[in-house]
């Protein structure tokens, strides 16, 4: 995946949850575990997206972690780059943003020693305009906005494929499709690859754009009201998760925090928060 955009912001939020977190460092990294306080409270550092990832945490903070003995400190990322990379250093114990696509590829790419946990909630992609209202009255030649990401593209495309929009080369389907794999483009599409970050701001100049649930959401774009083409959720396999390094994957505090995001509260939260389908449960 091409590298983004990083603002860094950072929002911190409190948790308490009882556990000594072990060793760490994998990846090449250079981390130190986070020990439990004098009122046995361990502190764990968790990179996420702001939007849902780091709401849902947060939700976690105030209504789940004091009982579980938890002290989460959540950094917000607008990239799709650092979070791994802090991660991989060390200065994150988890991160929260990414689906297995993404994740495999970067761990094949990067030599990444991470482990993940199962998944906690999905984004549909979703195809929006600002200049149709049906995917079936686009223009000839019309500009359509993708992202840049390998690990997406293939989901944009498959999303234009199911429609009927386009057709792909045999053997080609979300998980490896690029544009160069487009078979029928009967409109003659022109597809755009564009920074994921970027798609909502470029929305004006394009006929129609696939856009990322994350960022989606950021701009206040819902799927169910404001989209021309859905993703299905059943039996979608982009479901993002916490993942870790991989010493870490039996931490006693980080398999509590996975334990949390796989509450009944949890799921809960995601039904009614998002009742629009932009997030929805992945368990």
């Amino acid at each position: 995946m091409p590298s983004f955009p990083r603002r860094g912001l950072a929002a911190g939020a409190s948790f308490l949850v009882a556990a000594s977190l072990t060793a760490c460092g994998a990846g090449g990294g250079d981390s130190s575990a986070p020990e439990a306080d004098d009122q046995g409270v361990t502190t764990l550092v968790i990179g996420a997206s702001p939007t849902p990832h780091a709401k849902i945490l947060e939700f976690v903070d105030k209504e789940l972690a004091a009982e579980a003995g938890l002290d989460l400190e959540i950094k917000s990322f607008d990239d799709y780059v650092q979070p791994n990379v802090q991660l991989a250093e060390g200065t994150l114990d988890a991160n929260y943003y990414q689906h297995l696509p993404y994740y495999e590829a970067q761990v094949k790419d990067r030599g990444y020693e991470f482990a993940h946990y199962e998944g906690v909630h999905i984004e549909p992609f979703a195809l929006y305009s600002k200049k149709v209202s049906d995917v079936a009255a686009l223009p000839e030649g019309a500009q359509v906005g993708i992202n840049n990401d390998p690990s997406n593209q293939g989901r944009a495309l498959e999303l234009l494929a199911k429609a009927g929009v386009i057709t792909l080369k045999a053997g080609k389907d979300a998980t490896n499709a690029t544009i160069y794999d487009v078979d029928e483009n009967t409109k003659k599409l022109k597809f755009v690859e564009t920074d994921p970050a970027q798609l909502v701001r470029s929305l004006d100049d394009l006929d129609v754009a696939v856009i990322n649930g994350n960022y989606a959401l950021e701009a206040d774009l819902s799927p169910s009201k404001d989209a021309i083409l859905v993703e299905e959720a059943d039996g979608n396999p982009y479901a993002n998760f916490l993942a870790v390094q991989a010493a870490d994957e039996s931490n006693p505090a980080l398999k509590k925090l996975d334990e949390l995001l796989h509450s009944p509260e949890v799921k809960a939260y995601l039904t009614k928060t998002w009742a629009d389908g932009s997030v929805l449960p992945a368990f």
